[in-house]
């Protein structure tokens, strides 16, 4: 039986298959492309993007906490925001941490706590689905309930942006401060085991001590210098004067409101006066709004820079203290007796390694098959030359102890 050209061309019909990827729609005639594509399936992949996120809000009037959900696009309409702060805060993403202060808002990512800050409120992204999911939940709740406890017994006239803040930034020393009290707490007893016994599993738990040690180290250099970028620009710290900026606007909101209603008074004043010749100077109403805007520009700026400056030295205060904590956090970690004592044991090893691999030449040269060497027909001559190859060795690696401990390089 004939088939159509067209007939067998075509594949055959396949069985559907369970799995993710499946056949896709014939195309539409006429439409351009293939019909029989591959589709994938990705209802169940997690949306990097423009997905609502799951944020905890902190009101700053009354403390109250609520949970809501808000998209990406929201937010960015919302505060003014760019694209690339808020992708600081993806948990899907790894990002150092940073404090960006913005014109409505305070954006900060420090260890696991990523929030957003306004003069009104305080927005604590929650993540449940991450990993290290409990642990992050329940940091933030030890947030969000200091944050609260702060805003009741509130007893200073710090802005809510600055308590905020400071909560942010002792959450995220604290937490950078007791992983190196257990970094220091797991390296004692290895270094102890190591130096009494050096065994292969000794060894490969020490080479994963000191990858973390070397992570954490960068994580707590980088808080250290977050903190210190801040404290050295003070447009950074005005831009994260939220109330302040707030209050200013508000104060001008309605200084132009008032303006209107002069100059609307004036007009309506001068309007059943006789009339001015077109070259005369400009109406009243507008030679008094200049009067007054200029004024007010004066008087704002000055007012301006005095509270600005009081308030950069406040917030520079703030900053200060939680440098010297982190900053001695840092130093705990680059000049502490862990490092300390890694460094010992690496001495310690690389002196081993030097001795075993003088062993191992003179062993390889009585290896070698050479001819017309008398020392090589003597009987028992191999035996000989391996132990008093062994006593050299001995006495090489005691004599550089001997010096490492006249040097004080550590104590044995």
């Amino acid at each position: 039986m004939d088939q159509d050209p067209k007939e067998r061309l075509l594949l055959p019909p396949r069985a559907a298959t369970n799995g993710p990827h499946r056949r896709g729609k014939p195309a539409a005639p006429g439409g351009g492309g293939g019909g029989g594509g591959v589709t994938i399936d990705v209802h169940g992949l997690k949306k990097r993007g423009g997905g609502r996120r799951s944020w905890v809000r902190v009101d700053a009037a009354t403390g109250a906490a609520e949970a809501v959900e808000v998209a990406k696009p929201a937010l960015m309409r919302r505060l003014d925001l760019p694209a690339r702060d808020l992708r600081l805060l993806d948990p899907l993403f790894v990002y150092p941490s940073a404090i960006l202060g913005r014109e409505r808002a305070v954006v900060c990512n420090l260890e696991r706590i990523r929030c957003i800050i306004t003069a009104d409120e305080a927005l604590v992204l929650r993540d449940p689905d991450a990993d290290g999911g409990a642990a992050a939940e329940e940091a933030v709740r030890r947030y969000v309930d200091e944050l609260q406890r702060r805003l009741v017994d509130r007893a200073d006239d710090l802005p809510f942006e600055f308590i905020a803040l400071e909560v942010a930034l002792e959450a995220a020393c604290s937490f950078l401060d007791a992983q190196a009290v257990e970094l220091e707490a797991e390296a004692y007893p290895l270094l102890d085991e190591l130096t009494a016994k050096i065994s292969t599993l000794d060894l490969e738990r020490a080479r994963r001590l000191k990858s973390k040690l070397v992570a954490l180290t960068r994580r707590v250099q980088k808080v250290r210098d977050e903190i210190e970028q801040l404290m050295d620009d003070d447009g950074d710290m005005a831009e994260m004067y939220l109330t302040e900026k707030k209050m200013r606007m508000e104060a001008s909101s309605l200084d132009e409101e008032g303006l209107q209603g002069i100059a609307g008074n004036n007009a309506f004043g001068t309007s059943v006066s006789a009339p001015v010749s077109p070259v005369s100077s400009p109406p009243a109403p507008r030679r008094l709004e200049k009067q007054f805007s200029f004024a007010r520009s004066r008087h704002s700026s000055f007012k301006s820079s005095e509270s600005s400056q009081y308030n950069i030295e406040e917030l520079e205060m703030l900053l200060e203290a939680y440098f010297v904590v982190i900053d001695y956090t840092l130093s705990k970690l680059t000049s502490d007796n862990v490092r300390n004592q890694l460094i010992q044991f690496e001495l310690l090893l690389t002196t081993a390694t030097f001795v075993v691999a003088i062993f191992g030449v003179v062993s390889g040269v009585f290896g070698m098959n050479f001819e017309g060497v008398a020392v090589l027909k003597v009987p028992h001559a191999f035996e000989w030359t391996l132990i008093i190859t062994g006593v050299c060795g001995a006495v090489i690696f005691a004599c550089l102890l001997w010096y490492f401990k006249k040097r004080r390089f550590f104590p044995l």
